[in-house]
């Protein structure tokens, strides 16, 4: 009877061709995905907004994304003068080969026959796989501050700044969400941690975990409603609009592909990974988490993910940006390093006693209910009108300073007239 090999052993006894045919399979994954996503994307928010949607192209519209690609293709390759040509290009460059890399240590499935060759449904895996993403997508950070600085204009070296400021605060919450997922797990690894979840997911025990990463992400991936990099009123399209053609679809290409990779961790660190749903895994279909069954449980979660980020484009709107950093910085990081806290003392409490998982639901329940009562509490804190000035209630001059100032509200504007001379030369402003 053949002994079904570890992940660990399999990875180790993969051939190279196994491995490049692997690699090739995650990329072409990607980018299918990436173009499916563009016209899933197009089509769910316009029947939200009761519109038609992409329905030309291909049967209701789904080579749309194909289309768009192949018309940046062939724009005009734009490059301003007074860009840093060797950075301009290689910014791009930098953003779309990070994203790629993270999924080299995401499992898609067991162990599995393929060729012949048993192999597990992954890249590769070691002992810190979960911080080798983080460095990965940190990497991708500067692709964006480069771009921006690069373009030699004012408006992308703001973008370009504002989107490092944000991706690196909230990698901030991103991370202190994992540290309890390793404290249950006793592992960063993938593979292990996909293992621990094989009676309960991380998502249901670590509940406040799941949902900071939850928003933690949005945050990464510069989606609605922390779009703010690319605030039109103000910041044009951010730190990539000086960019055309090929370049700005890398940039393009790499925002979609950063969704997949988050949308994949949270998968494997909460959701438990490729094993299947409760209550096929095992009590009603006892070979679900068998074979090649098991990506399809991952591919369906991951889908999930990249719905909701549809439906929060669809329904919120844009966020102020002080909001967003005092949100992450105020708010997910203390909230995080409070449970870490929380989940730590557990643990220790529950070795030492020799307290049932039972016991610890009952605990993380009310660890829960004192993060409720916290954010509550904070929110209402923050939240709080700002003191109105004193002299709120004296007439305010709109042109007092020179240009036209909108009142504050409470404020009551003095009306004004304005009479052209008989030259038509200039205009006097008079009060009225």
């Amino acid at each position: 009877m053949r002994l079904e090999l570890s992940v660990t052993d399999a990875l180790a006894e993969t051939p190279w061709w196994l491995s490049a045919i692997k690699a090739v399979v995650i990329f072409g994954f990607l980018v299918v995905s990436t173009l499916v996503m563009i016209w899933a994307e197009r089509r769910v928010v316009a029947r939200m907004q009761q519109r038609v949607g992409p329905n030309r192209v291909g049967p209701f519209g789904l080579l749309q994304g194909l289309a768009d690609g192949i018309k940046l293709a062939l724009k005009e390759d734009i490059i301003p003068t007074a860009a840093d040509k060797a950075i301009f290009i290689l910014a791009p460059i930098i953003s779309a080969t990070t994203c790629f890399l993270a999924f080299a240590v995401i499992p898609f499935g067991p162990v599995v026959s393929v060729f012949g060759q048993e192999t597990a449904l992954q890249l590769t895996d070691f002992s810190v796989s979960v911080l080798y993403v983080l460095a990965v997508t940190s990497v991708g950070v500067y692709g964006l501050v480069l771009a921006g600085w690069s373009s030699g204009s004012t408006y992308p070296l703001l973008g370009g700044l504002r989107s490092s400021a944000q991706v690196i605060s909230y990698e901030i919450a991103m991370g202190l969400s994992f540290v309890a997922v390793f404290l249950y797990s006793g592992s960063m690894s993938t593979s292990e941690i996909v293992s621990s979840q094989d009676r309960l997911w991380f998502a249901i025990i670590l509940l406040p975990s799941f949902l900071i990463y939850v928003v933690s992400m949005v945050g990464e991936t510069n989606r609605a409603p922390f779009d703010l990099p690319e605030a039109e009123g103000e910041l044009v399209g951010g730190f990539h609009t000086e960019y055309s053609s090929l370049k700005f679809a890398l940039f393009f290409l790499a925002e979609y592909i950063n969704m997949f990779t988050v949308a994949a961790l949270a998968t494997t660190l909460f959701l438990g990974g490729w094993q299947a749903p409760w209550p096929l895994g095992g009590a009603i279909w006892a070979g679900a988490n068998d074979g090649w069954w098991p990506v399809l449980w991952f591919v369906a979660k991951l889908w999930i993910f990249m719905f909701m980020f549809i439906w929060l484009r669809g329904t919120l709107p844009r966020m102020r940006y002080d909001q967003f950093m005092k949100f992450g910085w105020k708010v997910l990081i203390p909230l995080s390093l409070l449970w870490i806290a929380i989940v730590a003392t557990v643990r220790a409490v529950s070795n030492e006693a020799s307290i049932d998982r039972q016991d610890i639901l009952i605990w993380g329940g009310v660890a829960l209910a004192v993060l409720l009562v916290v954010s509550i509490v904070w929110d209402y804190v923050s939240g709080r009108e700002l003191e109105q000035p004193d002299d709120i209630d004296k007439p305010f001059d709109p042109f007092g300073g020179g240009h036209p100032v909108p009142p504050l509200p409470g404020q009551q504007a003095v009306a004004v007239a304005v009479v052209a001379s008989p030259s038509n030369a200039d205009s006097e402003v008079l009060d009225a």
